[in-house]
């Protein structure tokens, strides 16, 4: 499918940058949106902050729930995404939640908080792919909760999210989004939970994140960890603590940045300019391309070839991975080391020409 130039104008990353599952650059219309918000607060009005806000995260809220196929009352702006997993911890109800050890930490440090705290009692699994089959083989009585990884860190490994709501049944689903939000197509309405941070795939910089409720989430999970702008009457400061908001928005600890919010909003405005299809099309053909490369030089790609993201992880035998990674820095390419493993994750804006630094840097390397 082919994919909007206007869309691809917006990146100026440098050529070999392959480090989208950790930073990925923002778009042109990102800055310019950060720098405008700014510059309104820089000389601010009698009304200018209110008006700011309210503009801004509601440009933010209705871009998530539009992609999300949810509404605005769905959604919660958030800082990060552990910040969102903290109080998707901290406000689930009594019972066992099922965790995999090989998640990111952002998955792990929070429910292992939540059980320190006699909140939840936790089933940690042995790393490895989160597959329906596993966690239906893994489940109790007592499990209330499943909380994985909509694409595994390490191999770019694409959860089944479909079958994982129906082998969770009644049970809340909550997913991190964040290592594919933005560029593949997913069914992210399974989740109970959805949270994301936009810094990396979706483009939208640091402090730029939210997380998406279903009814079931609302219903059963109780606001702990919250703030007064998540109460009624927020702007009653009466010293008393009021009652949560019936929304999502329920989960607010506090007023994010308009700037970010905008930053956020901006991002998803150009990933449904570009289409996600698209988008998850371009990205598979330059991964494509840099397979070729590596199983020209040799390498062996220890990360899955079906069911990815935007991430491909390989080795080099008889290579060290750090002395892979220094090889390609000396070819000005970006990657990151995980686990040993040479983790390359390409965006929609990568060039062609990308592959052929990659080329020469393995050819240089291996003689």
């Amino acid at each position: 499918m082919p994919i909007s130039p206007e869309y691809l104008n917006q990146f100026t990353e440098p050529l070999g940058y392959l480090d989208f599952a950790r930073v990925g650059p923002p778009s042109h219309a990102v800055l310019r949106t950060s720098s405008t918000v700014l510059h309104e607060l820089a000389c601010p009005g009698p009304t200018t902050v209110s008006q700011v806000q309210q503009r801004e995260f509601a440009r933010a809220k209705d871009a998530v729930a539009r992609v999300c196929g949810t509404d605005a009352d769905h959604v919660v702006l958030e800082p990060n995404t552990s910040t969102a997993l903290f109080q998707a911890a901290f406000n689930t109800a009594r019972g066992e939640v099922l965790v995999s050890t090989g998640e990111f930490p952002s998955n792990i440090y929070p429910w292992h908080s939540a059980e320190a705290l006699g909140l939840v009692s936790v089933r940690w699994l042995p790393p490895g792919p989160m597959t329906p089959d596993r966690v239906a083989a893994a489940l109790t009585p007592e499990t209330s909760v499943v909380s994985v990884s909509a694409v595994d860190f390490r191999t770019g490994y694409r959860a089944d999210l479909a079958a994982l709501r129906e082998v969770a049944g009644d049970r809340l689903l909550v997913v991190d989004g964040i290592q594919g939000f933005g560029v593949v197509d997913e069914p992210w309405e399974a989740a109970d939970v959805l949270v994301s941070g936009g810094q990396k795939w979706l483009r939208a910089g640091h402090g730029t994140g939210f997380a998406v409720l279903s009814d079931r989430a609302l219903e059963r999970m109780q606001p702990v960890l919250s703030g007064w702008t998540g109460a009624r009457d927020a702007d009653e400061f009466d010293g008393r603590v009021h009652a949560p908001l019936p929304t999502a928005q329920a989960w607010s600890l506090t007023h994010l940045s308009p700037a970010s919010a905008g930053m956020l909003a901006t991002a998803v405005e150009l990933v449904e300019l570009a289409g996600i299809r698209a988008i998850a099309d371009r990205i598979e053909q330059r991964l494509q391309e840099f397979e070729q490369v590596l199983d020209s030089a040799g390498a062996e790609i220890v990360s899955v070839r079906d069911r990815r993201a935007g991430i491909l992880a390989f080795v080099l035998p008889d290579r060290p991975a750090s002395a892979v990674v220094e090889a390609l820095a000396a070819e000005d390419v970006t990657v990151t080391l995980r686990d040993s493993r040479v983790r390359l994750s390409a965006h929609a804006s990568t060039s062609p020409d990308a592959v052929q630094l990659v080329e020469s840097a393995l050819k240089k390397l291996t003689g």
